[in-house]
Parts: structure tokens; sequence; C-alpha cells
């Protein structure tokens, strides 16, 4: 068997494909695992080894469109249906 020229037309397929739940070229289509994220698995694939790896995806590497809100909400007491009072400036 060649090493060379030949054996390189024979690398046409894709082992790995998208996966659902992170976005990563990662889900193997015939194990049907996805090797970044480990789905169908419902805990995230996350080891202590590549810390890189966690930093990448973890909260706040994102846009955040609920939890950037929470802190300001909590700090009001998580209030709704209220309507602030009017503030009269002072005369001077």
């Amino acid at each position: 068997m060649t090493k060379g020229t030949t054996s390189r037309g024979e690398r046409g397929h894709h082992s790995h494909t998208l996966c659902r739940r992170c976005g990563n070229r990662s889900f193997h289509t015939r194990l049907l695992r996805c090797a970044s994220c480990s789905f169908p698995n419902p805990r995230m694939r996350r080891y202590h080894w590549s810390v890189q790896a966690i930093r990448r995806r973890t909260t706040g590497a994102g846009r955040m469109r609920y939890l950037k809100d929470v802190q300001r909400k909590a700090s009001n007491g998580f209030r709704e249906g209220t309507v602030a009072k009017r503030q009269v400036a002072k005369k001077q």
C-alpha cells in the first residue's frame, strides 16, 4: 500500500458532523456520540485536565441573554407589576 499521493484521494468521507447541543463538528455519525460535549449523554463532557476547554464553554462565554439581568432584579427583590414613584426635583 502506498503512503503518498494515491492514498490522499481516499480521504473524502466525514466521520463527524455538527452536534445539536454544542454546535461543533464533533458528532460521530456512526457512534452517534459527540466527541466534544458527549451528547446524547445528559451530562456535559468536562475534564479538569483541560481547564481551557472548560473556560471556553462556561457561563459568561456567550451573551447571557437572561442571566445578565438577574443580578439587577435580585437587588430589587424581584418585584414585578409596580411603577416607580415620581421624583420631584429640589428647588434651589
